[in-house]
């Protein structure tokens, strides 16, 4: 694993980490709200062995990427950054998964911004018509620490397990380092928390835009070999809305991963990964 930087839309510095032979067929892997590009490893060591060229990076405000001075954390500037590490870095279009707002990212990106960028895409529990009350739920957790931290890794795993109350809470907290940084004795998300709350002058106000994104799936589809993983107890996908957005798109493939919920690569990375890896070496 090599890990490498580029600019993106502004200048901003982002960071990234590549796996695999350079001359492979090509993945992009964007990450969730609140998230780093850290929670695909183990799908990117996988997708590595397997002869793909995996690359994950860490979106604007997240991880080890700058926080932008702008506070411009639009949709567009997300899909944007993609765009040109794309653009400026791969010799052919690559293979997408996005997870939520990763995947929010590549339908902007793919169905509107620059149609043709991906040979294919993933879209990891996330649909343009979200349930509410998840989408809800999701800002709820992630505004609620945002600013004030936590005193210890523990209350770290506390309030992940609250949130995830179907995923065992970890023993060994040592991993947790990667979603948290340390200052003046406190632990705070590795991301900008002017991302969430409505504080950020530039918000994603685009991801309110149903209509928009149904089009851009819609230009997708097209032409784009799509498939939609759903995490069988997610809230913010329900069964409901994954059978709306099937009905719309037949010729979307989708799997529906029991024991996962919204974060589905973290709840069930073996099935999930199973599913991609399906997917990946059937349109490659």
């Amino acid at each position: 694993m090599t890990t490498f930087e580029f600019e993106g839309v502004g200048g901003i510095r982002l960071v990234g980490d590549e796996r695999g032979e350079p001359g492979g067929p090509t993945v992009v892997l964007l990450h969730g709200g609140g998230q780093t590009r850290h929670s695909w490893g183990g799908t990117a060591d996988v997708l590595a062995e397997r002869g793909w060229r995996a690359i994950t990076l860490d979106a604007r405000g997240h991880g080890e990427s700058y926080w932008s001075d702008e506070q411009d954390y639009r949709l567009s500037s997300f899909a944007g950054d993609v765009e040109r590490f794309v653009g400026e870095r791969l010799e052919r279009p690559p293979f997408l998964i996005g997870a939520s707002l990763g995947g929010l990212t590549a339908m902007l990106l793919a169905g509107e911004m620059a149609p043709g960028i991906a040979r294919g895409i993933v879209l990891v529990d996330i649909v343009p018509d979200m349930e509410q009350a998840g989408a809800n739920r999701i800002q709820q957790f992630m505004a609620e620490h945002a600013r004030t931290g936590f005193a210890s890794l523990d209350e770290v795993a506390d309030a992940i397990a609250a949130y995830n109350p179907h995923r065992s809470r970890p023993t060994d907290l040592s991993g947790l380092s990667k979603n948290v940084r340390e200052r003046d004795g406190r632990w705070y998300w590795h991301w900008d928390p002017a991302f969430v709350g409505g504080t950020a002058d530039l918000p994603p106000s685009e991801i309110g835009d149903t209509e928009r994104l149904m089009a851009d799936v819609q230009n997708i589809v097209d032409g784009t070999p799509l498939l939609l993983v759903r995490g069988r107890v997610s809230d913010l996908v329900t069964e409901e809305k994954a059978a709306e957005f099937r009905a719309v798109f037949p010729a979307a493939e989708y799997v529906d991963v029991s024991g996962a919920g919204h974060m589905v690569a973290g709840d069930r990375n073996d099935a999930f990964t199973a599913a991609v890896v399906d997917f990946l070496d059937r349109h490659r």
